[in-house]
C-alpha cells in the first residue's frame, strides 16, 4: 500500500502541491487527474523519490520513502512522460542497459526479457533501432524499461498523450494487463482515460486534492445540479445574461452564438423543475427554440466543476 501524507513541495517561491493526502491499495489502478500544472507530475516524481518534499512523508508497506529509498526504488517502476529513450540503439540493447544499471544480468535478464517481451508486445522490434519505431511502440519500450525489474508498482506520466486512437486502444488495454499483477498510479488529464482502466481516481487542483473515489462515488456527489442543454435562434449575449438575471438558481456553464444560432448549457439544482421557465423566458426573449433537452451530468461535469474557476479560466 502506498501513503501519502500531507505532502508539499515548494520550487522556491512557488508552491507546486500543498498538503496532499491519498492511499493507493496494492493491486489498485488508479487514475491521477487534475489540469496542466496542477502538481501531478511533481507528486508522482516524490513518489518515485526522484524529488524530497519540502513538507510531508510518502510510506510504500509502510516504509518511509525518505529513509528507504534504494530499498523502495526496487519496488517502483516509472513511465515519465517524456520516454528517456535513446533512439540510435537497438530495443534489445536499451533493454540490457537498464537491466545492467539495476543489477539484471546472465540468466536473470534473459528471464526478465522473456517476461517484459510478452508483457509489453515488443517481440517483433526487439531488433529494430528505437529511432524507426511509431509512438506507441516507443511507449511499450519505455514501459519495458520501467517493468524489467519486475516491480511491484508502476507510475505512468501521461501514458497516451500523443498517440493516434488506436495506439490508445493498444496502452489501455496494456495498462489493464499490468494491473491485474501491480500496483498502478496513472497521471493524466484525459477523463476517458481513467474510466476506461482505472478503479478510483485522485483529482488534483492548484497543488491540491479536490476529489477522490470511484466514478460513482463522484458522481453521486454531483447529483445536486441538473443538466439542460437548449439550442436557439435569435438569442444574444444581453438575452442570455437576462436568463440568469431573472432566475439566480440557473447557471450558464457554457453559451455558443454562431449565424444567429445559440447553444447553451443550463445548470439548476435537481429539485426544481424550470423548464417550463426557462421556456416561458425564451418566448419573451424572442428566441425560438429548436431542441431542450436534459442530459445525466458526465464525469466531464464533475471535473470541470472542480478544477475551472469561475469565468472559465483553469487554473
Amino acid at each position: 500500500m502506498i501513503r501519502v501524507e500531507n505532502l508539499t513541495k515548494y520550487y522556491g517561491d512557488v508552491c507546486a502541491i500543498k498538503g496532499v493526502d491519498f492511499t493507493v491499495q496494492d493491486g489498485e489502478i488508479l487514475g491521477f487527474l487534475g489540469p496542466n500544472g496542477a502538481g501531478k507530475t511533481t507528486t508522482m516524481r516524490i513518489i518515485t523519490t526522484y524529488l524530497t518534499p519540502t513538507e510531508g512523508s510518502v510510506y510504500v508497506d509502510d516504509l518511509n520513502i525518505a529513509e528507504h529509498s534504494t530499498e523502495l526504488r526496487s519496488k517502483i517502476g516509472y513511465l515519465p512522460e517524456l520516454n528517456p529513450l535513446y533512439s540510435e540503439m537497438p530495443v534489445y540493447d536499451l533493454l540490457v542497459f537498464v537491466a545492467s544499471a539495476r543489477g539484471i544480468t546472465g540468466r536473470r535478464f534473459k528471464e526478465a526479457l522473456g517476461r517484459v517481451m510478452e508483457s509489453c508486445g515488443i517481440r517483433e522490434v526487439l531488433h529494430r533501432n528505437v529511432g524507426e519505431l511509431s509512438k506507441g511502440y516507443r511507449q511499450r519500450v519505455g514501459l519495458a524499461m520501467a517493468m524489467i525489474h519486475d516491480p511491484e508498482i508502476l507510475l505512468m506520466d501521461e501514458p497516451t498523450a500523443g498517440l493516434d486512437p488506436n495506439q490508445i486502444a493498444e496502452i489501455r488495454a496494456l495498462i489493464q494487463e499490468v494491473g491485474k499483477e501491480k500496483t498502478v498510479i496513472m497521471s493524466t488529464h484525459i477523463l476517458q482515460e481513467v474510466q476506461a482502466v482505472a478503479d478510483r481516481m485522485v483529482i488534483l487542483n492548484k497543488g491540491q486534492v479536490v476529489a477522490d473515489g470511484t466514478t460513482t462515488d463522484l458522481m453521486a456527489g454531483f447529483e445536486g445540479k441538473a443538466q439542460l442543454s437548449l439550442e436557439v435562434k435569435k438569442a444574444t449575449k444581453k438575452s442570455i445574461q437576462g436568463l440568469g438575471a431573472k432566475f439566480p438558481e440557473i447557471t450558464v456553464r457554457e453559451q455558443k452564438i454562431e449565424d444567429g444560432l445559440g447553444r447553451l448549457e443550463l445548470e439548476y439544482p435537481t429539485g426544481q423543475d424550470l423548464r417550463e421557465q426557462i421556456f416561458g423566458y425564451a418566448v419573451e426573449a424572442g428566441w425560438i427554440v429548436l431542441e431542450m433537452s436534459r442530459r445525466q451530468a458526465r464525469l466531464e461535469d464533475v471535473f470541470r466543476s472542480l478544477t475551472v474557476e469561475e469565468g472559465g479560466a483553469h487554473a
